[in-house]
């Protein structure tokens, strides 16, 4: 098994139980991926300890289906049926890479994370065989170009330090043929843009404990506004991009001027990761759809399925035989 995976890898590597290390790997790490690497790190250790961390799971799971384009989960095992090396890339504590390793089990499934929720997911999943996890960055990851069968990059790329440079090297080392499945931050109205770029400047002099304070204030507001059940049609005002239509008070404000996260079907715990996630970052950029078509096209790939949504776009992009 080391001999077939260091063929993938540029650089020799040494292999420990499930957790794949570099030797003599002395890359350099702008600031911003190092105190992306911190947070990522301090998130994925508090999110591990929550009772109802399966809930999070199961949420991803069913997401994961509707940003790619899956009906069911038994599709999902169809489109790997003929997959042979998985790479999950940005995998946290590694719960995606389970899961396509226990839906492919045929297929070698790779996860790489820059933070050390990869030491948590590869003792927690240590039984798989066919998977391993690695601590590296996901714009240099060390795999060889046209080694991978099905790349996927879900709800990360935006906190790599330069996303089209990710984006590039990650379509580079899919494989003619193959597919990979992105994620990126959709660019949202003029006030609620104004908010996270100053915080994008700012988390660098905030103190972590101050993340999760500040954190946890949002989750009692958006906990708050979601108690009111108050709704009321907003005017559109397109100078500001606020859409118009109808509106709960806790969405208007989320969407529009303040990530203040909060689900009734969640612990105040989980949502409150959820807000740490979003502010404390440097490097969390928003696309509109123009530059992720751009980024897509650029990159010489053909869309299999496009998805959406207010929070974001997603897709599965072929690579095509030139």
């Amino acid at each position: 098994m080391l001999d077939f995976l260091q063929q993938l890898f540029i650089n020799n590597i040494e292999l420990n139980n499930n957790l794949i290390q570099f030797k003599n790997n002395d890359r350099e790490k702008e600031s911003n991926q190092e105190q992306t690497k911190d947070i990522f790190s301090d998130k994925w250790e508090e999110v591990e300890k929550l009772e109802d961390v399966e809930t999070l799971y199961k949420f991803q799971y069913e997401w994961f289906l509707k940003l790619y384009g899956y009906e069911n989960e038994k599709s999902l095992a169809i489109f790997l049926k003929d997959k042979k090396i998985i790479l999950d890339t940005g995998c946290g504590l590694g719960y995606k890479a389970a899961w396509f390793a226990k839906l492919a089990p045929h297929a070698i499934v790779l996860g790489i994370d820059i933070s050390t929720s990869v030491f948590l997911a590869a003792r927690n999943f240590v039984y798989l065989p066919n998977l391993f996890f690695m601590q590296g960055d996901i714009a240099n990851t060390g795999l060889k170009d046209n080694s991978i069968d099905f790349t996927v990059c879900d709800q990360v790329i935006m906190h790599t330090e330069v996303p089209e440079h990710t984006f590039a090297h990650l379509a580079g080392i899919t494989k003619t043929g193959g597919e990979f499945a992105c994620y990126v931050y959709r660019k949202k109205a003029l006030p609620r843009e104004l908010v996270d770029d100053y915080f994008r400047t700012e988390t660098h002099n905030i103190p972590a404990d101050k993340m999760w304070e500040f954190s946890e204030q949002l989750t009692i507001l958006g906990k708050t506004l979601s108690e009111l059940k108050v709704t009321f049609d907003c005017p559109n005002i397109p100078i500001l991009g606020i859409k118009g239509g109808k509106y709960d008070i806790q969405r208007f404000i989320y969407w529009n001027f303040l990530k203040c996260f909060w689900r009734d079907d969640w612990s105040f715990e989980l949502s409150k990761s959820t807000n740490y996630d979003w502010y404390a970052p440097s490097n969390a950029k928003r696309f509109s759809k123009e530059e992720f078509e751009k980024m897509i096209s650029d990159n010489k790939l053909s869309i299999s399925f496009f998805h959406e949504e207010e929070a974001c776009y997603s897709g599965r992009f072929k690579k095509r035989i030139l």
